[in-house]
């Protein structure tokens, strides 16, 4: 029998301690022109998030992490899910009527890629976030591929292929939050997936003023030098882990940076795994365009 459009992705959204805005996300997303099955993961959250979902939204499934544990929540999303594709949605972002049905017609029309990551616009005046900016301007090659190849997602704001999702064994758990993605999309990218940024899959994003934006550039930071040593070539590692403990310098968050990246040191050995050299051309090249851009936005600040 074939399978009607809702059929095929089931939007996963993660959620801690954000009840009010969760709610609202939820409202959006009832209102869609498309019943699309919906995943609620609460990650531990304190404030009786669990409670209001099943009294407003009891046709929604409900899951309960008992500790928060950040992007690896996800993990058990999909685990629950049914579909070819799984649609991440945050408790700060809802997707756009007609987005999803686009990214199912791209995935279905090239097998080959594993996530779209979609075009963020962010408050009521749809500007555009910083990093789609980045992610339309790719300068790796296109590869006939549906929009600008990628090596990297926005994670809270994605279409993924669960078969691919699967393949590389979801989040890992340590990287808990901020650039979780970077070892995914490796992983992916190392077995042959290609990864795309999607300027016609929209979702709105409404930021939460409940984040502690130092810890998660610690943790961002913390992850790239992880994720660095576990699938880098030596000295990419250090040039790597020298340029973000530089970014830390200029922030005031070397100390406590350094100490959450030592604590690691254990466990990212045993994970090693080098990507082969095309990965690593793919990922040299994107790194000279970041440093370049952020040279230029020094010298703007400077002048």
């Amino acid at each position: 029998m074939e399978l009607g459009v809702e059929d095929r992705a089931t939007i996963i959204v993660l959620t801690h301690n954000r009840r009010a805005q969760l709610l609202r996300t939820l409202e959006s997303l009832r209102k869609l022109p498309v019943q699309w099955p919906i995943i609620v993961v609460d990650d531990g959250s304190t404030d009786d998030t669990a409670a209001a979902v099943s009294s407003h939204f009891p046709m929604v499934m409900l899951i309960r992490a008992k500790h928060n544990l950040g992007a690896a929540a996800r993990n058990i999303g999909v685990a629950y899910a049914h579909t070819p594709y799984v649609a991440f949605c945050d408790d700060d972002t809802q997707w756009e009527p007609g987005a999803l049905e686009r990214a199912v017609r791209l995935l279905d029309a090239t097998p080959n890629v594993a996530v779209l990551s979609a075009c963020v616009q962010v408050g009521i005046m749809r500007q555009p976030d910083p990093t789609c900016i980045s992610m339309s301007q790719s300068p790796l090659e296109r590869e006939h591929l549906p929009g600008p190849q990628l090596l990297g997602f926005m994670a809270g704001a994605c279409v993924m292929r669960t078969r691919a999702f699967y393949d590389v064994g979801g989040y890992w758990p340590p990287l808990f939050i901020g650039g979780e993605d970077a070892l995914m999309a490796l992983d992916l990218v190392e077995r042959g997936w290609r990864i795309v940024y999607a300027d016609d899959v929209i979702t709105r994003q409404f930021p939460s003023s409940a984040r502690d934006s130092r810890l998660r550039e610690r943790l961002m930071i913390r992850n790239a030098i992880w994720v660095a040593w576990m699938r880098r070539p030596m000295r990419a590692a250090w040039r790597e882990t020298r340029w973000r403990l530089g970014e830390t310098r200029e922030h005031g968050i070397f100390w406590l940076t350094l100490i959450e990246a030592l604590l690691g040191l254990p466990r990212v050995p045993r994970r090693r795994r080098v990507i082969s050299p095309a990965v690593e051309r793919m990922r040299s090249l994107l790194d000279r365009a970041a440093m370049r851009t952020a040279t230029g936005d020094a010298d703007h600040r400077a002048a």
